[in-house]
């Protein structure tokens, strides 16, 4: 799942759970499956930010005129 589309299905999520009108079941359900949207989103984002990281940390090891 990319990071985009977990994004939405959580907002989609926050959503309905700050809506109310769920039982507590359907309450529950809906905070483990947002737990695991915003698992994905943080894995998502921890490897942007490593690629990152990795882009810069190669940018200033290269010489001059090399990038």
């Amino acid at each position: 799942m990319g990071y985009e589309h977990a994004r939405d299905a959580l907002v989609e999520v926050v959503r309905q759970l700050e809506n109310g009108g769920t039982s507590l079941e359907e309450s529950l359900a809906l905070w483990e499956r947002g737990e695991q949207l915003a698992k994905v989103c943080q894995r998502w984002l921890d490897g942007a930010r490593a690629r990152l990281d990795a882009a810069l940390a190669a940018e200033e090891g290269a010489e001059p005129g090399e990038m």
